[in-house]
């Protein structure tokens, strides 16, 4: 394998065949498409754009700590959203994440794996040892 599995504590259980977060040449962390699951899997914050990003993010935070960097590492994001009508509510939040100067991304509409998703990201950081 070309990288090592990161699996925060806590990671929710995976909908598919998938780890949290890969680290690859010991510094480049890919982290899988997030949604906004608790521990158990549960859907955080149904209906609710901003609760759900806030949960994605919290989510990415912990692959990333897991890793050994923090969330100042993220080079690139992706984000998928069920509804543009939602893209200021999540873009409110992922300022407090991510304050200037900010990584590189991109964010379409996209139908995501279950209808009551909202938001999906995925990351790349790259982790200074």
């Amino acid at each position: 394998m070309p990288g090592t599995p990161i699996i925060p504590d806590g990671s929710p259980p995976p909908l598919a065949p998938y780890s949290p977060g890969m680290l690859a040449a010991g510094e480049a962390l890919y982290i899988s498409g997030t949604l906004a699951l608790d521990t158990d899997g549960k859907l955080v914050g149904e209906g609710d754009a901003t609760a759900q990003t806030r949960q994605v993010l919290e989510a990415i935070k912990s692959v990333i700590a897991a890793a050994g960097g923090t969330m100042a590492d993220v080079t690139f994001n992706m984000i998928f959203l069920k509804d543009f009508a939602d893209y200021p509510k999540m873009n409110a939040v992922y300022a407090e994440y991510f304050p200037s100067p900010c990584p590189a991304r991109y964010c379409i509409r996209a139908d995501l794996v279950k209808p009551e998703f909202l938001v999906e990201i995925a990351s790349i950081a790259h982790i200074s040892r």
